[in-house]
C-alpha cells in the first residue's frame, strides 16, 4: 500500500495515484520508481566512492559493466581535472565494513583489467544531508 499516504495527502484515490504515475512513466516524465534504503539503518556503515582512471574511448562500455554489478548503487562519468585528478568514472559501493568495500572494489579492478590505469576509494565520514521527496509538506 505504498501509494495510500500520497493519495490521502493529495486528495485522490490510490488507484488514481497509480494511474497517473503509470502515465508519467510511459511518457518519460518519470524514469523509474524505487525504494531508497537508508544504508546505515540496514547495516551498511562503510560507503566508498570508487574512482577510476580508464580510457575515455571505453568509458561508456566500462561504466555500463560496472553499473550492472549488484553491489554498485550508482555509477557515472565526471570530467577529469588533470593533473591533480585523473579519475573520470565513479562507482558507489556500500558494505558492512571497509574491508568488504575494498574487496568489492577489487572485483571492479579485476573486471576492468588493463583498462584500469589507476583507482582510489573515498570513504564517507558522515551524512551531511539526505532527504527524500516531500509532497504536500
Amino acid at each position: 500500500r505504498p501509494y495510500h499516504q500520497l493519495a490521502d495527502e493529495v486528495g485522490i484515490p490510490p488507484a488514481e495515484v497509480m494511474a497517473r504515475l503509470a502515465r508519467m512513466l510511459d511518457s518519460g516524465i518519470i524514469r523509474r520508481i524505487g525504494a531508497v534504503p537508508n544504508h546505515y539503518a540496514i547495516g551498511y556503515t562503510a560507503n566508498g566512492m570508487s574512482v577510476w582512471d580508464v580510457p575515455d574511448e571505453r568509458i561508456d562500455e566500462l561504466g555500463a559493466r560496472i553499473g550492472a554489478l549488484d553491489f554498485v548503487t550508482h555509477c557515472y562519468h565526471r570530467p577529469r581535472k588533470l593533473p591533480e585528478w585523473p579519475y573520470s568514472l565513479f562507482a558507489m559501493v556500500h558494505g558492512a565494513s571497509r574491508a568488504e568495500v575494498l574487496a568489492k572494489v577489487g572485483e571492479i579492478a579485476e573486471l576492468l583489467g588493463a583498462d584500469c590505469r589507476a583507482h582510489d576509494v573515498l570513504f564517507s565520514t558522515g551524512i551531511l544531508k539526505k532527504t527524500g521527496l516531500r509532497i504536500g509538506a
